[in-house]
């Protein structure tokens, strides 16, 4: 037989996830010194971890011979003192908020049942839904990305488990107002799963709404303010039933003890934290007020910009500014993104500088 028939048919329909450019990959195809490169193309922290998380991942390095407490509650204890929730209201993963993502497809997602995906938005939620046998349902995000809980509900039907919302959006920075997510959380017989990976930067979350909704999940990451990115890093705030299932089918062991050692000291380190949101903030405006006029901006509330370079292309914008050492996200690959969408993830006072003095030579 074709050992290829065993493949689960709807894994066939699975785009290959885009990740952003790496500085290595672009080093060698242009020619550039690394070390003149600036990667704004995956939303990373552009001041590092914090020096706390650097100095515990150190500490704890002699002991990566032993496996780590299999509930992680030291770390869930962190991030109840950071959330406000008790610690059995919270799950980790050590796979970022794509090990979420994956345990939660575990527990509800099925053959021919359906989840529901606003576009264009974070992949992830298509390949997590097609892998597991699920089928993507689409809705078309309205005027300046915005979500109306109507077009998400007309598309509500018997085979719905899940409703994916990231807010804010990834790629388009803007968030899900409460109003909204009420109609869409009292009007479902499904879980709603509201990914706040950018909402450290928002000051604004959804997060209090768990209290109220048995049907409610919203995930979070360690890799955008807190600038653990490379160490893969989750966590989701659920109701008590919720965290049960969680516990019987996640990864055994699934967070490493460096991580843990980290997450416990960033979450710690407060001024650290502070200083990476205020510096987003400031960013966000300098590259603002710097492509105005150049292009069309959107407003965020996130750690990036996302602009439109139309009547360019972003392929051709993109490669311009890899030409001159600097790391954007076209964003051709998201799906419904069309083909003139740049995000520009929010650098340093230089940097953003940098990118601001590039486009205006290439536009």
């Amino acid at each position: 037989m074709r050992f290829e028939e065993l493949v689960r048919p709807t894994v066939s329909h699975i785009k290959e996830y885009v990740p952003g450019k790496s500085i290595e990959e672009i080093a060698k195809k242009y020619g550039l010194a690394p070390e003149k490169i600036i990667k704004l193309g995956s939303n990373e922290n552009p001041l590092g971890p914090s020096p706390f998380a650097v100095a515990a991942i150190k500490e704890k390095a002699g002991k990566v011979n032993i496996y780590p407490p299999s509930d992680a509650f030291e770390l869930k204890r962190a991030i109840s003192l950071y959330t406000g929730y008790p610690a059995g209201n919270i799950v980790v993963s050590g796979n970022g908020m794509d090990g979420i993502l994956d345990t939660v497809m575990r527990i509800f997602m099925s053959p021919s049942a359906e989840a529901i995906i606003p576009i264009p938005t974070f992949s992830y939620y298509e390949i997590a839904t097609l892998a597991n046998g699920g089928k993507p349902v689409f809705v078309t995000r309205g005027k300046d990305f915005g979500i109306n809980a109507g077009d998400i509900l007309d598309k509500v039907n018997n085979n719905t488990k899940l409703v994916f919302i990231c807010s804010p959006n990834n790629p388009s920075g803007n968030i899900l107002n409460e109003e909204e997510a009420r109609k869409i959380l009292e009007s479902v017989n499904a879980i709603v799963f509201i990914d706040e990976a950018y909402a450290d930067f928002s000051g604004t979350s959804l997060i209090g709404l768990v209290k109220e909704y048995d049907n409610l999940i919203v995930g979070r990451t360690f890799s955008k303010a807190f600038g653990l990115a490379g160490m893969r890093m989750g966590y989701a705030v659920v109701p008590e039933w919720i965290s049960r299932e969680y516990m019987k089918t996640m990864t055994p062991f699934s967070m490493g003890v460096l991580s843990l050692a980290a997450g416990i000291a960033a979450l710690n380190d407060r001024e650290h934290l502070n200083k990476s949101i205020e510096t987003v903030k400031k960013g966000r405006i300098q590259l603002g007020r710097g492509l105005d006029g150049l292009c069309k901006v959107y407003p965020s509330e996130a750690n990036f910009i996302l602009i439109d370079v139309s009547p360019r292309t972003a392929a051709e914008v993109s490669e311009s500014l890899l030409k001159k050492g600097i790391i954007v996200r076209d964003c051709t690959s998201f799906r419904g993104a069309g083909n003139s969408l740049i995000r520009i993830t929010v650098g340093t006072e230089e940097q953003n500088r940098k990118v601001i003095g590039a486009m205006v030579s290439i536009l």
